[in-house]
């Protein structure tokens, strides 16, 4: 079993492009914001992505920012890839008119756990979210223990004429 699900995770990783770092998190580089279309940019939107490693002396030992353009309804997608861990997250922005706008993400967690093999973890999430206002988003979760590191991604959606390209 245990063969089958390391088996599956070097597919994941191989099918999704990611190249695994040497001790901290690394995401894709294709995250620069792309051009789109001149109809599609009154409707786009851009995420900031903000993703961080936090120690248990609350010191960052590692940090990343990127943009991503893309139109309501249309996942934005991160991976990050540590020796013992695999992150994969998707946000999905929605945005109402005469309603509350909102994001969706999507979590996938592989990690090793020693002694007791590979976890898998997934999760969803709907979030209201306005323009301009950070977002936090814990992969792994608020972890409560005083000797672990945590993930956090914050996340910020601009119009994308707003926002500087």
């Amino acid at each position: 079993m245990r063969r089958l699900c390391v088996f599956a995770l070097i597919l994941l990783v191989a099918a999704a492009g990611i190249i695994p770092a040497d001790d901290a998190l690394s995401l894709p580089d294709d995250s620069a914001i792309q051009d789109l279309p001149p109809q599609f940019r009154g409707r786009a939107v851009v995420l900031e992505i903000n993703a961080r490693i936090v120690d248990p002396n609350q010191t960052v030992t590692w940090n990343e920012s990127h943009k991503k353009a893309t139109i309501p309804g249309r996942p934005v997608g991160i991976n990050l890839v540590g020796t013992n861990v695999v992150v994969v997250v998707q946000f999905t922005p929605y945005i109402r008119r005469r309603t509350e706008s909102f994001l969706v993400a999507q979590g996938q967690i592989w990690m090793e756990v020693p002694g007791q093999g590979i976890r898998y973890h997934t999760s969803i999430q709907t979030i209201p979210i306005e323009f301009g206002e950070p977002i936090y988003f814990f992969p792994l979760g608020l972890l409560q223990e005083t000797d672990s590191a945590s993930i956090e991604v914050m996340l910020t959606m601009r119009s994308y004429e707003e926002s500087d390209q």
